[in-house]
């Protein structure tokens, strides 16, 4: 297979938008990194001089990623999953603590977060499960196998402790359920948060008077012709009442202090004014800060290292997960618009990618690339302007991290790279 050949089969769409995620991030970090001492941007000893190092690594593992077959990906997924299981034990033993999570190898020049490869050889994994001729979605046991290849890296990971992490692998039952999960259990996870929240805000007694209430209009408007399925109704009250009076026992129980600070805060759940305004100055304090550094920027932004929060280190952690509000403080409106838009562009073209995809496989890997991207995008944007919890995920192609960036990248190009094959191939 000649370079030439290979090159004109790429997706040039998604690869110049990866460049421009790439290329904005780089110039966000710098800005929210940078110092007057700093001798240069090639400086590999300064965060952003790290970034483009990791940008060049990432360039490389292209180039190796595009040379090799198509069929290597999915060949090798049941063993690339398995060794990021043994990865993701190791940490147990000899992972190094970051900021109170233990999630990370220190290989000396740079630290390895095995939660990374895990997402890619997850989505490799459960693809290549959905596209086994002898996998039928619509049984339960291999409905249950497909969810445990979510849950196993998941549950690995919660312990660390990483809940956001854990969190993104929920996102590829998107891939179950295009390929033809039952869509009541998509209603049934919907509704189990529903209740969750609802308990939280309102407690147990709303919900007994809400089923109370859809009850007795069910026996009011039902025709008399009409049998009521008795017994499984009943189930489904009764545990949903005893899921809602679990909820509050999970709360204060099994979440830490610092989790339930953060859904009180996210719910307005603290009615106290003082340590409402105690959770701002703490937990809430990064979301606070980035709310204001986003509102500051107003519509055309404060202009290229011209940041007055950005520079004076309002917004703890801005290089990593909240690197969006540097975007919004400098850029204003027109630069987080036009970051949203690329993020959509991407997204949708990855969505057509794997639409026309006649290779099992590949198609159901575009999802789990399209699902993880998306959770990730989803909720690092949502947390830094405040409309959702703080998590505590990356920003894909633009927070700063050499992990992320590279494993964001082999979780793309792979896609790519079987797309470029499905052309090769005439379908």
């Amino acid at each position: 297979m000649s370079g030439k050949s290979i090159l004109k089969r790429l997706d040039w769409l998604s690869i110049t938008i990866y460049v421009a995620l790439v290329g904005i991030g780089w110039i966000n970090i710098y800005s929210s990194t940078f110092t007057d001492t700093d001798p240069s941007i090639f400086n590999f000893a300064s965060l952003h001089g790290k970034q483009l190092f990791f940008f060049g690594v990432s360039i490389v593992t292209i180039i190796i990623i595009l040379a090799l077959e198509a069929n290597f990906f999915e060949r090798f997924s049941s063993l690339f999953y398995v060794i990021s299981m043994v990865l993701l034990l190791g940490l147990f033993v000899f992972g190094k603590t970051i900021a109170g999570a233990t999630s990370w190898y220190n290989l000396g020049f740079f630290n390895l977060q095995p939660s990374e490869i895990a997402k890619v050889a997850t989505a490799l994994a459960l693809a290549k499960y959905l596209s086994d001729i002898q996998t039928d979605i619509k049984r339960k046991k291999d409905q249950i196998f497909a969810v445990g290849i979510i849950l196993l890296p998941a549950l690995l990971i919660i312990p660390q402790p990483d809940p956001g992490s854990a969190l993104v692998f929920f996102a590829l039952m998107f891939v179950i359920f295009r390929e033809g999960l039952p869509l009541y259990y998509l209603v049934i996870g919907l509704l189990t948060i529903l209740v969750f929240i609802t308990t939280l805000m309102f407690g147990t007694i709303w919900i007994v008077i809400f089923l109370g209430l859809v009850l007795a209009l069910f026996f009011l408007l039902k025709k008399k012709t009409f049998k009521v399925p008795v017994f499984p109704l009943t189930i489904i009250i009764a545990a949903t009442i005893l899921f809602s009076l679990s909820v509050n026992f999970v709360f204060n129980n099994v979440f830490e202090q610092r989790h339930r600070d953060r859904f009180g805060l996210w719910l307005r759940l603290e009615k106290d004014p003082q340590k409402l305004d105690q959770i701002r100055k703490t937990i809430g304090y990064n979301t606070y800060q980035s709310e204001k550094a986003i509102e500051s920027g107003g519509f055309f932004g404060k202009g290229f290292l011209e940041g007055t929060r950005t520079k004076g280190d309002f917004v703890p952690e801005q290089h990593t997960d909240y690197i969006f509000s540097t975007v919004g403080e400098e850029w204003g409106f027109i630069g987080t618009a036009t970051v949203i838009l690329l993020f959509t562009i991407l997204f949708l073209r990855l969505v057509y990618l794997a639409e026309r995809q006649k290779n099992p496989f590949a198609r159901m890997y575009g999802y789990g690339v399209i699902s993880i991207l998306f959770i990730h995008y989803f909720i690092n944007i949502g947390m830094v302007i405040g409309v959702l919890p703080t998590i505590g995920i990356p920003l894909p192609f633009f927070s700063y991290g050499g992990s992320g960036l590279l494993f964001f990248t082999i979780l793309l190009f792979i896609f790519l790279k079987l797309d470029s094959n499905r052309l090769k191939e005439g379908n």
